[in-house]
């Protein structure tokens, strides 16, 4: 009998969603959302006066309480989806969802325009006309500075209108065909028909990892026209939505919604560019220990012993772990987790039906989050879902704030997870009995390193690349799988074997086909880079840390990226310094590694 549940309860959360009970719901989501947009259309200029103060905190109070409904509703209906991946019901649900989306781009839209047309005096004093505008200035801020990425407001509601069934549209028709796939491997002398998320390339038997990896590239190679007409449409539409708002440079808005500078980002890349060249002597090592001349890549993630590769890491025993670990760190978090676990806010059952990957979402009004993914009794597993922990701390941390405060960007998201990653590597290695397992565990960390410094960086090479292709013309599969290729030499610096590349990426990789989010993959580099670095503080044995920690998952909230680290932590971002005191981390483990 198994101590924890492995199936998540959504039904505590809303009613499901065929009852009468839902239906309610959502139709008075979507009556208050028609309400507030046409509210939204005749909000009055921006001023210190009572009357002024008094409507626009009226109708600020009413946006935070039905966007946070919106949002709780597409996670609900996302959750359903995610675990019921075939499920036509869900489907049509999150259609459903989608068509009130212009709905919310439009009230956004009215709400930056109206504040950008105020002119600086103006809005200083509106800001502090009354203390709970005082307490979300940041927000009205950011909005003000996005109505630059709008156009017009009849404009900007036909776009998103238009969006539902267009570049929102490619991203769903994505999601299904790759839900359907089938990839058939070989299991104890049968060949059977396995979903995306269920097929493995961390066998110990190369043998079994090369056909699997070949098994799913076939695969995916059957969709690979229809994903090619996906990827082109998602990008041209924002291509051409740039134009017309007068952008020409593909990373003006991801930059903008990761609230980052475009040095920050070039020091990081560069950072890592002159930095992970250590990680070849890592690949290499392991190639050694593997019996091969090179790795491929489906031996980057091969585990180094068939022994340790053989013994399976019960769920329970896996969530008993991180909560020891965490508590370990922080008795909060610790029983935090603890509570997610035991409360059945994962959902880990490892069963065909289930959309790949792996997420955690909130619901912010209820304060709670769920967790989505698929344990498949592993360390690998197990660090998972330390990190979707990590993410539900960080949305807990925050849920005092106002709700326009609770939310964050991407690149910030990413460090509380990574984080926690860490913290439980960090105790699986001081706890480790055995050189054996002490060089397993460091291979697990740097594989991850080569994940988050050479595969994500050849993500973003070819999504830059391809962005200013697009810019021409939409691109073949060929062209595609050339600019992945020469992406992933360049990233990975030539070191995998001449066969041994990944050509059909950008078609299995379902974060290029994320339509609501640009360029949804360089925040991981970040943000795994700067929990590194906050990681190495918390090592340094300083009792603030804890503290210094909780202020600035806060400050992710109401802050720059840049200023949340700056303010909390005292670095910043756009010099070298920060990013290489990461880096220091990862090349001590390479060091260790190569002294196992």
């Amino acid at each position: 009998m198994t101590k924890y549940n492995r199936n998540w309860d959504l039904d505590s959360l809303y009613p499901h969603p065929e009852s009468a009970e839902f239906a309610t719901i959502f139709g008075s989501l979507a009556d208050d959302l028609k309400a507030l947009a046409d509210r939204s259309r005749s909000l009055p200029p921006v001023c210190a006066e009572d009357a002024c103060v008094a409507h626009w905190r009226t109708f600020l109070m009413h946006y935070q309480d039905t966007d946070s409904r919106m949002g709780e509703l597409n996670s609900f209906i996302g959750c359903h989806a995610a675990a019921h991946a075939n499920s036509k019901l869900f489907q049509q649900f999150e259609a459903r969802l989608a068509q009130l989306a212009p709905l919310r781009e439009q009230i956004a839209t009215n709400l930056e325009l109206a504040l950008q047309s105020a002119g600086d005096d103006d809005f200083n004093a509106f800001c502090t006309g009354h203390p709970d505008l005082a307490r979300i200035q940041f927000f009205l801020e950011q909005s003000r500075r996005k109505a630059s990425l709008r156009l017009p407001g009849e404009q900007e509601l036909l776009a998103a209108q238009l969006g539902v069934d267009g570049i929102h549209g490619w991203g769903r028709l994505y999601d299904r065909v790759s839900a359907d796939l089938r990839i058939e491997v070989m299991e104890r002398g049968e060949i059977v028909r396995r979903s995306p998320g269920q097929v493995q390339f961390d066998s110990p038997q190369r043998a079994v990892r090369e056909n699997n990896f070949f098994a799913a590239d076939r695969a995916w190679r059957s969709i690979a026209d229809t994903c090619a007409d996906a990827l082109n449409h998602i990008a041209g539409t924002r291509l051409t939505l740039y134009r017309r708002i007068g952008i020409d440079d593909h990373l003006v808005v991801p930059l903008r919604v990761n609230r980052m500078q475009r040095e920050t980002l070039e020091a990081m890349w560069a950072a890592v560019t002159d930095r992970k060249s250590v990680l070849v002597k890592y690949l290499r090592h392991k190639a050694e220990l593997l019996g091969l001349e090179q790795p491929a890549w489906y031996d980057v993630h091969a585990p180094l012993s068939a022994a340790n590769a053989g013994a399976t890491l019960e769920y329970d025993e896996a969530c008993d772990t991180v909560v020891r670990t965490l508590t370990a760190f922080n008795r909060d978090v610790g029983e935090f987790a603890e509570r997610a676990i035991s409360d059945r806010w994962i959902e880990s059952e490892n069963r065909s039906g289930k959309r790949q990957g792996g997420f955690c979402t909130g619901f912010a009004v209820q304060r709670q989050s769920r967790i989505f993914m698929t344990y498949t009794d592993s360390a690998d597993s197990m660090s998972t879902l330390a990190h979707e922990l990590g993410h539900a701390w960080h949305s807990h941390v925050l849920r005092n704030e106002p709700i326009v405060l609770q939310e964050y960007p991407m690149n910030l998201a990413e460090t509380a997870s990574t984080f926690a990653e860490a913290v439980l590597g960090a105790d699986r290695l001081r706890t480790v009995e055995s050189v054996e397992e002490r060089r397993q565990i460091l291979d697990h960390m740097l594989s991850d390193a080569v994940a988050f410094l050479m595969n994500i960086h050849a993500r973003f090479l070819f999504e830059d690349r391809f962005h200013r292709e697009r810019v021409d013309g939409e691109l073949t599969v060929d062209r595609l799988d050339a600019l992945m290729l020469a992406a992933q030499k360049e990233a990975y610096l030539d070191a995998l074997s001449d066969d041994g590349w990944h050509r059909s990426f950008w078609i299995s990789k379902l974060h290029f086909y994320i339509s609501t989010y640009p360029f949804y993959n360089f925040p991981y580099t970040f943000g795994y880079l700067l929990s590194l670095g906050l990681f190495a503080l918390a090592d340094d044995g300083s009792e603030a840390f804890p503290d210094q920690y909780r202020r600035f998952l806060i400050a992710t909230g109401c802050c720059e990226a840049e200023d949340a680290v700056t303010t909390t932590f005292g670095y910043d971002l756009r010099e070298p310094d920060f990013w290489n005191r990461s880096l220091d981390v990862v090349e001590q483990r390479v060091t260790e590694f190569l002294d196992c």
